[in-house]
């Protein structure tokens, strides 16, 4: 039943079906969702519902391609309003992305693409009802059922439709995304992902997903974020080559231990069969291909240095508003009383270190050797002048 459900051509035919289209635009999401479907059958170990929940998934993303497709056909003129100087906070996972993109995004002169508008783009908002909009009832509703369903997991990472959300919403309708072997078991997918698949086409289709959601409600600086980014900064670079980067950094250890948890946590939901060992293994290998990748295109120039900033997470969490105030300055922007006020609001309102921190995992559960880590974390590390964290 699981693997009839899970029919390509059958999820397609859906997708069809709802958006009323059957035009998909540039054809580069093929491949992706092929090999996201056959890991969903043959490795992720779903059970019945987590079948449900994937198959409903795909067939949403396929729904909204279309829709944005066939949006665009019938309105040209959205291809005609450029993206400038996009601001791109990016780094390992549990860095503290999530709190810094959601604090920034306090800032009106900024604008973040928000949960509700990624995951329901259409029609595209509209300024006059972008506050009020029922799609955000609808999506916190379908939030609510996902917490019901791996319960604690908000502990782990925040969620509401009117939070920013992360670029690899987007680009999960092109299907070269990490919010798939987030979610489920696919060292396939995830191999094809990080080692041979071109993020090329998944940044275009980024841009023009931005570019439909600033149609009706226009945006004067995007503010985006994703850890997925520094695994493939030059080809981010190569789409919004004027983007402005901001990478957070923290002990890779702690990243490692705590990205594993999320995952075991998130991945309960679609199957019962889940091995913390087993994705520490992975994420142990992942992450340090992607600072290598990162550091690699920043010191071959990919990103000039006067539009790149550094935030340590020790630093942050010790003092946020600080570090937010060091980065406007950087970026040659000023912090306004009313927007601080909104971040100290904010914070007051969501305690906690934004990276996972508390008992919520230990390194020890993971299975894997510190010491080797720690030898293999010293050259990034040394570079950054990232501390080490205490082990746990």
């Amino acid at each position: 039943m699981g693997e009839d459900r899970l029919h390509r051509d059958r999820l397609v035919a859906e997708a069809v079906e709802r958006a009323g289209s059957d035009d998909f635009g540039e054809p580069t999401w093929h491949e992706g969702l092929d090999l996201l479907v056959e890991g969903l059958r043959s490795e992720a170990r779903l059970h019945d519902l987590g079948v449900e929940i994937a198959a409903g998934d795909i067939v949403n993303q396929l729904a909204n391609r279309l829709g944005i497709v066939e949006w665009r056909r019938h309105h040209p003129e959205i291809a005609a309003v450029g993206i400038r100087q996009p601001i791109v906070i990016m780094g390992q996972p549990r860095t503290g992305t999530t709190i810094l993109h959601d604090l920034l995004a306090l800032d009106h002169s900024l604008r973040a693409p928000l949960t509700w508008e990624v995951d329901r783009p259409l029609p595209p908002p509209e300024t006059a009802s972008y506050d009020t909009d029922p799609r955000i009832a609808e999506v916190d509703a379908t939030l609510a059922l996902s917490d019901s369903l791996i319960p604690g997991f908000t502990n782990f990472h925040p969620m509401g439709a009117t939070l920013a959300q992360e670029c690899v919403r987007i680009t999960a309708s092109d299907f070269r995304s990490m919010i798939f072997p987030i979610q489920f078991r696919l060292p396939t997918y995830n191999r094809w992902l990080l080692h041979e698949a071109d993020l090329a086409p998944a940044y275009r289709w980024h841009r023009l997903f931005l570019q439909h959601l600033q149609s009706r409600h226009p945006a004067t600086q995007w503010l985006l974020k994703s850890p997925a980014h520094l695994w493939h900064l030059e080809q981010l670079v190569g789409e919004y080559p004027d983007a402005i980067i901001v990478q957070t950094h923290r002990d890779p250890l702690r990243v490692i231990a705590s990205t594993s948890a999320l995952a075991a946590h998130l991945r309960r939901m679609a199957s019962d069969e889940t091995d913390l060992t087993e994705i520490a293994a992975g994420y142990a290998e992942d992450i340090f291909v992607g600072l290598d990748r990162g550091r690699d295109a920043r010191e071959r120039g990919v990103v000039p240095d006067d539009r790149i900033v550094d935030v340590h997470f020790s630093a942050f969490v010790d003092d946020p508003i600080a570090t937010v105030r060091r980065i406007y300055g950087a970026l040659g922007r000023d912090l306004d009383a009313a927007t601080e006020q909104r971040m100290r609001l904010f914070l007051a309102e969501n305690p906690g270190d934004g990276g996972g921190g508390g008992t919520r995992y230990r390194f020890t559960d993971t299975g894997l050797d510190p010491d080797a880590l720690r030898a293999r974390a010293s050259g990034y590390q040394d570079h950054f002048g990232v501390e080490s964290e205490p082990i746990l």
